[in-house]
C-alpha cells in the first residue's frame, strides 16, 4: 500500500493538512462552487473531502452537505465544525454506500484524483449524481501543488540524481484536459467542460522552523536524510530572498460535467 491510500497516514497528519493545505485547497474549492449554481434545497456530496474545505464552503449557500473521506481523522475535522447543515461520514469513494441518483451536485477537491482506482471513483460520482446534476472534479498537474512543487524545484536542482516519487495515477491521467474530458464521459457523465485556474500559495517563510509541517505530507521528504532536509530549507530561504511570504504559483484544472 502506497503512503496516500493509507488512512492511518492521513489521520496523523489531519491536523498540519488544515492548518497548512485546507486555506489553500479552499481557494480552489470556491472557484468549483462558482461553477454549480447551489441553492437552500440542493443536496450536495464531497467525496474524500479531506478537512472539509468544500464541504464547509457549500454549506455556506444553505445547501444540505454530506462529506465523505476515508480517514476518520478527516471526518472528526469536518464534524468538529458542528453546522447543522453538515453530515460527516467515513467511507471508502470507490464504493460509495449511497443510492443511485441522491445528489444535485457531487463535488471531489484533489481527492478522486488519489484513489487507487480512480476511475472507479468517477464513475461512483456519477452513479450518485442526478440525472440533470452536476459533476465536478478539481485536480493538480502533473507536478502537484504549493509545497510539493517547491521541493520538487528544490530537489531536482540540488540532488538530480535523486528520483522523485511519481504522482499517482490519476494526477497523471487527468492533468491533461483532454484525457481529464474522456475519463468523466467514460465514468457516465456529459458534456465536461475543463477550466486551468490558478492562485499562489503563500508560503510564511518562518513555517520553514517547522518543516515537517511544510513537508510532511510528501514522500519525497520523507525519503531525504537529515543532512539533505537542512540543505532543502537553506534552499527555501534563499528563494524567499529575505521575503517573509515565498509565493508558489499553482495550477489546477476544475472539470464540471452534466449527469
Amino acid at each position: 500500500m502506497r503512503e496516500f491510500e493509507n488512512p492511518d497516514r492521513w489521520d496523523r497528519v489531519a491536523e498540519h493538512y488544515e492548518t497548512t493545505a485546507h486555506p489553500f485547497t479552499a481557494r480552489f474549492a470556491e472557484a468549483a462552487l462558482a461553477r454549480v449554481p447551489l441553492t437552500g434545497s440542493s443536496r450536495v456530496l464531497d467525496v474524500a473531502a479531506g478537512t472539509g474545505a468544500l464541504a464547509l464552503a457549500a454549506a455556506r449557500t444553505g445547501a444540505q452537505v454530506l462529506a465523505v473521506d476515508f480517514s476518520p481523522g478527516m471526518v472528526a475535522r469536518i464534524a468538529g465544525a458542528g453546522l447543522p447543515n453538515v453530515d460527516a461520514r467515513v467511507m471508502d469513494g470507490q464504493a460509495l454506500a449511497l443510492p443511485d441518483g441522491g445528489f444535485d451536485a457531487v463535488f471531489s477537491i484533489f481527492g478522486v484524483i488519489m484513489f487507487p482506482d480512480w476511475r472507479k471513483g468517477l464513475a461512483e460520482m456519477a452513479r450518485v449524481t442526478r440525472p440533470g446534476g452536476s459533476g465536478v472534479v478539481a485536480t493538480w498537474q502533473d507536478q502537484g501543488a504549493a509545497t510539493f512543487l517547491l521541493l520538487g524545484e528544490i530537489r531536482r536542482r540540488l540532488f538530480p540524481e535523486l528520483e522523485s516519487r511519481a504522482m499517482p495515477e490519476g494526477v497523471r491521467a487527468l492533468g491533461d484536459p483532454a484525457g481529464f474530458t474522456r475519463a468523466l464521459v467514460a465514468a457516465g457523465y456529459a458534456a465536461p467542460r475543463i477550466d486551468r485556474v490558478t492562485f499562489d500559495y503563500a508560503l510564511d517563510v518562518a513555517m520553514l522552523d517547522d518543516p515537517d509541517t511544510v513537508f510532511g505530507l510528501s514522500p519525497d521528504w520523507v525519503d531525504l536524510s537529515a543532512a539533505d532536509r537542512a540543505a532543502v530549507i537553506a534552499e527555501a530561504r534563499r528563494m524567499a530572498g529575505g521575503r517573509p511570504v515565498l509565493p508558489i504559483p499553482s495550477t489546477a484544472l476544475i472539470g464540471v460535467a452534466e449527469r
